[in-house]
């Protein structure tokens, strides 16, 4: 009596793995550049968070006459105390440098202010100046 066998032969193992390497040839790019973009996204959420904070300390002072618990943003360094106006200050590893500043701009109206985070990641948010 014969005795079957079971397994794969070697060339069905060459053609798995050579197609497992072409794979991972095309798609690990794709997943290294992802890193990129992550933290791209991360400082414009962060940049947003800013803009939008900023926006309501600026309605909440001028709905306010005696103006407390609201931060005056009306100097050259708007930008960087605008982080003030997140719960918890600005995320560790960021940072904020002016574009424009308030006292240019003028109460109501917006300074630029770029956000630098992780990877070197940009983003701009709008800071409305207070008076």
């Amino acid at each position: 009596m014969q005795q079957k066998q079971s397994g794969f032969t070697l060339i069905e193992l060459v053609v798995v793995i050579v197609i497992l390497g072409i794979l991972s040839a095309i798609a690990l790019p794709r997943f290294i550049s992802l890193q990129d973009e992550a933290s791209t996204a991360a400082a414009q959420g962060v940049a947003a968070a800013l803009s939008s904070a900023s926006a309501i300390n600026y309605a909440a002072r001028q709905a306010n006459s005696a103006k407390a618990g609201t931060l005056a943003l009306n100097t050259t360094t708007a930008c960087t105390a605008a982080g003030g106006l997140l719960v918890g200050g600005l995320p560790t590893g960021y940072s904020v440098t002016a574009d424009a500043d308030c006292e240019a701009a003028g109460p109501g109206n917006a300074a630029s202010c770029t956000i630098t985070g992780e990877n070197s990641a940009t983003a701009t948010a709008q800071i409305v100046c207070s008076d």
